[in-house]
């Protein structure tokens, strides 16, 4: 929707919208090779379970060789779905390892911006000091500036 619709629409930027098609693109591509594995799996397993019934239908030679065919069939499939199981593996703990990573990250981070807000409160409140000493010498200035006039207009009148 946000592709058809446009960025702005959405109040995305254009470079948001090219990151989440690189993310779509790429997933799509994920599932299609999730299906492909999941359908090559499925005929594997069609052509185990195929033999099997043949191999009942003739004679007990013939059955002795099926069987084994069948044996090294269910081997093959079992060696591809370990396979699979260690790239999956794999893969999630590569996630792991980064879900790990971004924590540390995060809570180095969360430590600078707590470090950053008692500095903000520190500088705050030296601000508020330094506020009410202005105030103060302001208002001794005010008061020392009548005081120059009211001598001054003594001088003169003397």
């Amino acid at each position: 929707i946000v592709e058809q619709s446009g960025a702005r629409m959405f109040g995305i930027s254009e470079q948001e919208l090219i990151t989440r098609r690189r993310y779509v693109s790429s997933t799509k591509d994920l599932l299609h090779t999730m299906k492909g594995e999941v359908n090559s799996l499925q005929s594997a397993v069609s052509n185990v379970h195929a033999p099997l019934h043949k191999a009942r239908a003739m004679g007990p030679r013939q059955d002795d060789d099926q069987s084994e065919w069948a044996r090294q069939e269910q081997q093959i499939l079992i060696q591809e779905q370990d396979r699979t199981l260690e790239t999956i593996s794999g893969t999630l703990n590569t996630l792991h390892r980064q879900a790990g990573l971004m924590g540390q990250e995060i809570e180095e981070h969360n430590e600078l911006l707590g470090d950053l807000e008692n500095q903000t409160d520190r500088t705050e409140s030296k601000l508020a000091r330094a506020q009410k000493r202005m105030d103060y010498f302001l208002q001794k200035a005010e008061e020392s500036r009548w005081s120059i006039y009211i001598l001054i207009a003594i001088l003169m009148f003397l």
